[in-house]
């Protein structure tokens, strides 16, 4: 289309609604929209833009959202918006418009918005038709009503979610145009969408990995994060690697390195999870770090202690039924490990992913990996270095 085309395209479509312009620009050609869009000024354009039919498919919007994440915008689930009215306009017309102009559709909310289409109130079905025919939308609406900003991100929309719980949510833009609606049971989706995701990304998966992924792409997502775990893998068993001398000297301690290291790993995973969780739900934008923090070495004292004893028990008969000296010693070993393991285990499930995200990574990307390597070395070294230095 040439030039002179998009100016009358553009002359015609200015005089017109938002959605009747949206629906005359739908016919043209993707080059063609792509033009228009950009010779608007940006509001009008990104008004436009939402109320134009979805030109993707599901599959390829799953991706996107999940590809931008927490970092993306709420537009990421926005649809175009649907029954707003001026507020000169009666009871009695709103539900004729409600009958003639939208019979297919389910509307939960009425929108007021004024002649520059900025949202003014909104009107609930009930209080619609609880009210006189003769009244006003302005007489009856809820004024100034909740509404997501345009760049509100994700993480603060899901926010906001959790606390209104509303069926619906306007989206306007810093001048409060109503661009567009969105759900909240989109938002709880990907709320539910984004938290599953998180296993996969602690052990080093592609949030974009499906079940019919191929194979080879596959590979190119999990390989790398496999040899991160490799490499992070030597620091352990450099560790232990110094400690060869103790463990030949007190195998019994050999046959408790897999006890320590399962019961750090999980305790850390646990706090890891907890962290997580509150960034994908805006939590800890609201609770200090530092309170985390201390709940989780209390929590890592408690477990680690009362575990501890059982795996003491455990050492002391092992120790015993084997020969090996000094079987009180060894359990107090195993009991002090064990509550030392469980506390640093709990500060770097707290640490890993607030680290990533400080420095602008995904903050459950193959978190496990480093959390894992981490109470590992430091389980494990604080266990041979006690035994080497009581027993020895």
């Amino acid at each position: 289309m040439h030039d002179s085309n998009i100016e009358s395209l553009l002359h015609e479509l200015t005089s017109l609604a938002p959605a009747e312009a949206a629906e005359l620009l739908g016919t043209e050609a993707p080059e063609v929209i792509h033009a228009v869009l950009s010779a608007l000024p940006g509001e009008e354009a990104l008004l436009l833009a939402s109320h134009l039919p979805r030109v993707v498919t599901q599959e390829e919007a799953e991706s996107a959202s999940l590809a931008e994440g927490l970092d993306g915008t709420i537009q990421t689930l926005m649809v175009p918006a649907r029954g707003f009215l001026t507020p000169e306009v009666t009871v009695a017309g709103a539900l004729d418009y409600l009958v003639h102009a939208l019979p297919d559709g389910t509307i939960t909310y009425l929108y007021v918005v004024d002649d520059d289409n900025c949202l003014i109130g909104v009107v609930a079905m009930r209080d619609l038709l609880l009210s006189r025919p003769g009244q006003t939308l302005a007489e009856v609406m809820t004024p100034e009503p909740f509404a997501f900003q345009a760049d509100a991100s994700m993480s603060e929309a899901i926010q906001s979610a959790l606390v209104r719980r509303h069926r619906l949510y306007p989206v306007v833009s810093d001048k409060g145009v109503l661009l567009g609606l969105v759900y909240g049971w989109r938002l709880f989706d990907f709320m539910a969408t984004e938290i599953s995701a998180q296993t996969g990304t602690m052990v080093g998966l592609d949030k974009e990995e499906r079940t019919g992924t191929p194979v080879m792409q596959a590979f190119k997502m999990r390989h790398p994060w496999l040899q991160v775990n490799l490499l992070t893998a030597f620091a352990a068993a450099f560790v232990v690697g110094m400690f060869e001398d103790t463990i030949t000297r007190i195998v019994a301690l050999a046959a408790f390195l897999p006890v320590l290291a399962g019961q750090s790993g999980n305790t850390g995973c646990q706090a890891l999870a907890i962290t997580l969780r509150g960034l994908t739900l805006g939590e800890l934008a609201k609770y200090p770090v530092s309170r985390l923090l201390r709940k989780e070495i209390i929590l890592g004292a408690l477990n680690g202690f009362f575990v501890g004893i059982i795996a003491a028990g455990a050492m002391w008969l092992y120790a015993t039924n084997t020969g090996t000296e000094q079987p009180a010693l060894l359990a107090l070993v195993i009991l002090v490990a064990m509550v030392g393991a469980c506390i640093s285990s709990g500060v770097f499930g707290v640490m890993v992913p607030l680290t990533l995200r400080r420095f602008g990574a995904d903050p459950a990307m193959a978190s496990s990996i480093f959390l894992t390597t981490a109470t590992d070395v430091v389980g494990m070294g604080l266990m041979l270095f006690l035994a080497t230095t009581l027993l020895l």
